[in-house]
């Protein structure tokens, strides 16, 4: 079981940047896959970016390629995602989730991941 928390959401206007913190309450935070996720209301939960165990391979969704960049730091429990170039359609309730797992599949679907964080608003305005 992995308590994952979010933070570092806020409003923020249209081309401006946030980095996303997610922390996780593990003792073997390296074994998991990770990945941040979005809702936005009336829409379902839209995978962002997913990274794997050691953080040298990464996987973006294209509506977010070359403006989002995630990272991970395993000796603290850490995953960020640095938000550049924001849009307001970037605006949602973004989700840090984690799998166990140290393979190298990029998992993108959310029924996918068995832990979640509680997810932190972002809203940009434009």
């Amino acid at each position: 079981q992995v308590q994952l928390v979010e933070s570092g959401g806020g409003l923020v206007q249209a081309g401006g940047s946030l980095r996303l913190s997610c922390a996780a309450s593990v003792r073997t935070f390296s074994m998991y896959t990770m990945g941040w996720f979005r809702q936005a209301p009336g829409k379902e939960r839209e995978f962002v970016v997913t990274i794997n165990w050691s953080g040298d391979r990464t996987y973006y969704a294209g509506s977010v390629k070359g403006r989002f960049t995630i990272s991970r730091d395993n000796a603290k429990n850490m995953m960020y995602l640095q938000m550049n170039s924001l849009k307001p359609e970037d605006t949602a309730v973004y989700y840090c989730a984690a799998r166990y797992y140290r393979g190298s599949y990029y998992y993108t679907k959310y029924t996918e991941y068995d832990q979640w964080g509680q997810g932190t608003q972002v809203t940009v305005s434009s």
